[in-house]
């Protein structure tokens, strides 16, 4: 019998700042309390973001809080954690982050049905203050138009 996992952390901010080209799902490198603050739902990915480190993709600052039964084995909150992709998902993503004005961003984190944590990253493209205006009308819109089908 498969346990539900119904964990799903995202990061809206990252929505809102940038225009996604192309997302990719990676696997993450944890440790033991690592797992079990994800799995209570105690991680962030606010101010995250991915860099590339010898031909290895890596998560900087992601915010995975310590576990309460973690005693001296506890993990760092922020440590840099190395992302799990193969080498023409890499190649992909670096051949991207190598333009001007792309960046790698970590838009959700979840659990697959087997119980590992998956991290979804973007090459996105910063949005100008005009675009991000023209979101936010875009979503007064549509909750408007949500609000006159209801009535």
């Amino acid at each position: 019998m498969a346990k539900q996992n119904n964990i799903v952390i995202k990061n809206k901010k990252a929505s809102f700042d940038y225009e996604f080209i192309e997302t990719f799902v990676a696997g993450i490198v944890l440790t033991g309390t690592e797992i079990k603050s994800i799995r209570l739902g105690k991680a962030s990915l606010v101010d995250t973001y991915c860099t590339f480190v010898s031909q290895e993709l890596w998560v900087k600052n992601m915010n995975i809080s310590e576990y309460f039964y973690g005693t001296y084995n506890n993990h760092v909150a922020r440590r840099d954690r190395k992302l799990l992709l193969n080498r023409k998902e890499l190649n992909k993503i670096d051949r991207y982050s190598r333009d001007t004005g792309f960046t790698i961003v970590p838009t959700k984190l979840f659990l697959n049905e087997k119980g590992l944590a998956k991290l979804v990253i973007a090459v996105a493209k910063g949005k100008k203050s005009y675009d991000k205006r023209q979101t936010l009308r875009e979503r007064d819109d549509k909750r408007d138009m949500d609000r006159a089908f209801k009535n």
